[in-house]
């Protein structure tokens, strides 16, 4: 694995500072039943960094303090954490809107056989990854017999109510590019998604979000390897947009590892940036006085800004 951080800590990337905090997002780990090309956490199997319950409760404590809205669950597979469950339905409690990133076969895991129905019961929106409504695109980025699981993941979802009107359940996709590329349009790639899906395997679904894939961990270890690091790095610079700027997650949103660390986002902690330049653990953060302060950036971040832009929630301008 190439070290990605001396590569991009040299930048010229638009200093940046906090809004109001909206969002907690929680790695709970980064144990995954896959190992996707694409990933920007390295995570895999063999990965044995887990949250502790003492470090969950430190977590619903924040929730409490902070008064934010979303608790935004990420991984690896955050449903491999022994205390998933615990935090779900602790942050269901106290009404937050609680987002599962999912990858979609772990619902099919052994021993995670009633997961889709306790997600279903805490009303948990599932932000499910599928780079593409084609089986082999799919399956070389995330693994031979990923495409086949997903599809029966996400009809298993729908039969409880996923994606469909009037349910109140959420189910949104994200797209991954194959490369170093940029993600096409949102709005017309949607489009593709909602009318192939429903032809060919009559799955139903509430958003797909479009995401640039991150320079950093696993894709930036690999497009080192091809020489293509650069090119991708002036490709994302050059298709910088000020304008997206002001929606970039980081603005709303703080990322706490699985030793209860802060970050500014999920992608600064990969590279071990911590919350604007100092590291700090959740104990030690007043998230109500957040605002104003200073983001940590670095090169990485033109990854947000480049073309439509790319968010947790996919795009930032059509």
């Amino acid at each position: 694995m190439h070290a990605i951080l001396p590569l991009v800590r040299s930048s010229n990337f638009p200093v940046i500072v906090r809004g109001e905090l909206d969002t907690v997002q929680v790695n709970l780990g980064y144990r995954c039943n896959q190992t996707c090309l694409h990933c920007h956490v390295n995570a895999g199997p063999k990965r044995k960094e887990m949250m502790d319950r003492e470090t969950v409760d430190q977590v619903l404590d924040l929730l409490r303090r902070a008064g934010v809205a979303i608790l935004d669950l990420t991984g690896g597979a955050p449903e491999m954490n022994p205390h998933f469950r615990y935090l779900v339905e602790s942050a269901r409690d106290l009404d937050l809107r609680v987002v599962n990133r999912c990858n979609l076969t772990i619902l099919e895991e052994p021993g995670y056989e009633s997961l889709a129905d306790f997600l279903a019961a805490q009303k948990v929106e599932i932000t499910a990854s599928l780079p593409c409504y084609l089986e082999d695109n799919v399956d070389r980025q995330r693994g031979n017999g990923v495409f086949e699981a997903s599809l029966r993941a996400l009809k298993r979802l729908n039969g409880l109510g996923y994606g469909r009107p009037g349910t109140g359940l959420i189910l949104n996709l994200v797209y991954n590019p194959q490369g170093p590329t940029l993600p096409p349009a949102q709005e017309e790639l949607e489009a593709a998604y909602h009318r192939e899906l429903k032809a060919r395997h009559d799955i139903v679904f509430n958003r797909l979000y479009a995401l640039a894939n991150m320079p950093i961990q696993r894709f930036g270890s690999t497009l080192v390897s091809k020489g293509q690091f650069e090119p991708y790095m002036r490709l994302l610079k050059s298709a910088h947009r000020d304008e997206n700027l002001e929606g970039i997650m980081c603005r709303s949103l703080i990322s706490i590892d699985w030793q209860g660390y802060v970050h500014d986002c999920d992608f600064n902690q990969m590279l071990g940036l911590p919350l604007g330049g100092r590291r700090r653990h959740i104990t030690e953060i007043d998230a109500t006085a957040l605002q104003g302060q200073a983001i940590a950036t670095a090169d990485h971040c033109y990854g947000c800004t480049a073309g439509c832009g790319s968010s947790c929630g996919g795009a930032l301008n059509t």
